[in-house]
């Protein structure tokens, strides 16, 4: 039997190089010393560093599997030594993704986004690694519907007996920290009712029906549930195997084409445009936006990452940028009010409930009783009955 492979992409924000805005370079040629250091020990076969804004991202193959101590010991590390150099040079937001002050055994709930998944590499193995920025895990639902489920999309899904099944969505709630797993296409609509809701529902991970192979793992961590406060978007990232019984590499990124509304932006505050671009694009200025998406091919042969091929480096992808600018013209028009910022439940967890806390004495009753600084109406006895 072969030998599994895992595939590990661990992300964070240790220190912004102008603002928010991208990384030094300094500190992706640091973490690619500490990770070839770790190559040449055996720990991992190989890796890939690479950035999307603010974020540090590093892929690392291996064969230890998903969630394994020493792998994510070797990210924290990472992470922490990138810190210090990033402190060094006053970066902005220094290590503001690493929520606790030592390693305690795995990097989950500490801060670093986490996708993983084990395999079996079959003869042609291509995946595609999306790194995003200025947004939140949700921001993969639709992506992810439509590679897999949609067949206006991935047309293989009707014509090639490999997919024709279908897949399986595991879907986390992020709130209560449970999850379900449908099954598309008979419980689509049953789908659509969690992963259209993407601030409270993200898809976890996504399995082809007909042989249970894993076909795609997203990062589900929110920062701000972890934390209790803000502490910046969460910059998800994830991995989709191409090919055979998976979407096609061209269906994979069909879904990039059209730039969907993401939260995030300027503080996490807002809605903006999902721009697909290349990695030399991938340092978002405007309002600190808007949020960016890259996409990094690679072949997989015995656990060696051959690439990466920058896949959205194609004009194919120069009309979904310029809607994306022009969708993000009309939001900020805007300004302070919604649909461009995020509606107030999802604003509890960003920087305005300080502000609110401010004037919630200065709150007085009409027709109702004031609580807590929120008026509760009152209804008619008419209505209530």
């Amino acid at each position: 039997m072969a030998a599994e492979l895992t595939i590990s992409c661990i992300k964070a924000d240790v220190g912004g190089f102008v603002g928010h805005s991208a990384i030094h370079p300094a500190l992706k040629d640091e973490a690619g010393r500490q990770l070839e250091i770790a190559r040449r020990r055996g720990m991992v076969i190989d890796f890939h560093v690479t950035a999307c804004g603010d974020d540090l991202g590093l892929l690392m193959t291996h064969r230890l599997g998903i969630d394994n101590h020493e792998v994510h010991r070797l990210a924290w590390d990472v992470f922490d030594i990138c810190t210090r150099v990033a402190k060094e040079l006053k970066l902005y937001g220094a290590g503001q993704d690493l929520l606790k002050d030592a390693f305690s055994g795995n990097v989950r709930g500490m801060g670093p986004g986490i996708a993983e998944m084990t395999i079996v590499e079959r003869p042609s193995e291509p995946i595609i690694v999306f790194f995003a920025d200025k947004t939140s895990a949700g921001a993969w639902n639709l992506p992810l519907f439509r590679m897999f489920a949609d067949p206006f999309n991935t047309a293989g899904l009707v014509i090639s007996p490999a997919m024709h099944d279908g897949f399986r969505f595991r879907v986390l709630d992020v709130r209560k920290g449970t999850t379900i797993t449908l099954s598309t296409p008979e419980e689509m609509y049953d789908l659509l009712v969690f992963i259209g809701a993407p601030g409270r529902y993200v898809v976890e991970s996504v399995t082809a029906k007909s042989t249970g192979a894993i076909g795609a793992v997203s990062s589900t961590q929110r920062l701000a549930l972890i934390a209790g406060r803000y502490v910046g978007k969460d910059d998800p990232v994830c991995i989709v195997r191409a090919q055979g019984e998976f979407p096609a590499v061209g269906e994979v990124l069909e879904p990039f084409t059209m730039p969907h509304i993401v939260e995030g932006w300027m503080r996490g505050s807002h809605y903006g445009p999902l721009m697909p671009c290349r990695v030399g694009d991938a340092h978002p200025g405007r309002f600190d936006g808007p949020p960016r998406v890259i996409a990094l091919g690679f072949q997989i042969a015995e656990g060696q990452l051959i690439g990466p091929r920058d896949m959205f480096d194609d004009p194919s992808f120069d009309e979904a940028r310029h809607l994306c600018n022009v969708i993000a013209d009309h939001l900020r028009r805007h300004g302070p009010f919604e649909p461009h910022r995020l509606p107030m439940e999802e604003m509890e967890y960003t920087t305005l409930p300080e502000v609110m806390k401010k004037l919630a004495d200065r709150w007085q009753p009409v027709n109702g009783h004031a609580v807590s600084g929120e008026v509760v109406e009152t209804l008619p006895a008419s209505v209530a009955s």
